[in-house]
């Protein structure tokens, strides 16, 4: 079956649906294509939920440029459509004197980024906020909430739909290039002829850029995300969410405790590198994805520079009392009875040849794509307004 239309977004993840929303919206005629039988099956379905307020990233940057007017909108978004969510509010916690400087520099952050009701805490403001923490400082993010971003992509797909567009599943992308000035595309049960292609591939993205003919200048290796989840009857250790002063060296934010919109408290995570894409299970293997990880000189690079923090994770990964030593640092009072396996994410981390971990939004184009090459936290925050940056840029080649 062959289909013709002005944009093509391959990703049915929250910022593919996003970009298409935005699309749709303008007048465009949109087909998403996603690989999988539904929709959000990736990082869009198996994250946290955090809404977060822009306390972490580098002032001037997109992260920071796109989450406070992304994490108003997905406030009012859900609010809207009647998806469930909440102003909770979120705990940094320094455990010791060495964590006080780097908790300096969130603050400064935090202040630079235009937050509300930021607030440095003490001891005693600690205590009061969450009884079961300890820490010797911290700070009070007011404006960070919990949702469930699964129920807004599914939300998004829908406006698509609405307006004219066509959301599909089951379409995995094979061929991919440009003939006389049409993005011809062909999965197993549809062609596609587009003026314009977005590639929100997310774990596939690296992928389907050099497919294309682009060279994305990253590549994508896989981070397994491992979490726990706190008993039901102890779900009551934390009332919102706690997080630990994240290594600043680093895009990832430690092992936390979050009070999730369904009540529910989880903890971690572990970051592993993942022998699989998209690799849920420790026994999840795939061979090329695993020879194209090894073989890539940034990656090498990325592990003498990180190898001390890779092997701690991974011991942490492999024992459940390490994990604990890592999460009762923040509440004490939490037992290894406390906790069962919980869920398993896999973050598309993107990779320079020179071993960095991109941590900003990487986007490539030439004059018939865009690329989405990394998406980050606040990705799915700031989702609504990633898109429509996305779809300003599509919209300008048509």
């Amino acid at each position: 079956m062959g289909h013709r239309c002005d944009v093509a977004v391959i990703g049915g993840g929250i910022v593919g649906l996003a970009t298409a929303r935005a699309l749709v919206d303008s007048g465009c005629s949109v087909i998403v294509l996603e690989a999988e039988d539904r929709l959000a099956s990736h990082q869009s379905g198996r994250n946290s939920g955090v809404i977060h307020s822009g306390l972490y990233y580098r002032p001037g940057s997109m992260k920071a440029q796109t989450c406070h007017d992304g994490r108003e909108a997905m406030y009012q978004f859900c609010e809207e459509r009647g998806i469930p969510v909440r102003r909770t509010g979120k705990l940094v916690v320094a455990t010791g004197e060495h964590e006080l400087t780097a908790l300096d520099e969130l603050e400064r952050r935090g202040r630079a980024n235009g937050l509300l009701g930021l607030r440095r805490l003490s001891i005693a403001d600690l205590s009061e906020i969450e009884p079961n923490v300890r820490g010797i400082a911290g700070l009070w993010a007011a404006e960070t909430g919990i949702t469930d971003f699964a129920a807004v992509t599914e939300a998004l797909a829908q406006l698509v739909r609405q307006g004219g567009g066509q959301v599909e599943t089951g379409a995995r992308v094979g061929h991919l290039r440009v003939v006389d000035g049409t993005v011809q595309i062909r999965t197993a049960r549809l062609e596609v002829e587009a003026a314009v292609v977005i590639n929100c591939g997310g774990l596939q993205s690296d992928r389907l850029a050099r497919r294309y003919g682009l060279d994305p200048g990253v590549r994508i290796v896989p981070f397994r995300g491992e979490y726990f989840r706190v008993r039901p009857q102890r779900s009551d250790i934390v009332r919102t969410m706690v997080y630990p002063v994240p290594d600043p060296t680093l895009p990832f934010l430690g092992v936390h405790l979050t009070k999730g919109i369904d009540g529910h408290v989880e903890a971690g995570p572990n970051a592993v590198l993942a022998f699989k894409r998209e690799g849920y299970r420790r026994t999840s293997v795939s061979v090329t994805d695993l020879t194209e990880t090894l073989t890539y000189g940034g990656f090498w690079r990325m592990a003498r520079r990180h190898w001390r923090v890779g092997v701690d994770e991974f011991h942490r990964s492999m024992s459940p009392k390490l994990f604990l030593e890592a999460a009762r640092r923040l509440v004490p009072s939490l037992e290894l009875g406390d906790l069962t396996v919980g869920r398993v994410g896999v973050r598309a981390q993107a990779v320079a040849t020179d071993g960095r971990l991109l941590d900003d939004f990487h986007l490539v184009e030439d004059d018939r794509s865009v690329h989405v090459l990394n998406a980050p936290s606040p990705a799915a925050t700031a989702s609504l307004v990633i898109g429509r940056t996305v779809a300003q840029r599509a919209l300008a080649k048509l």
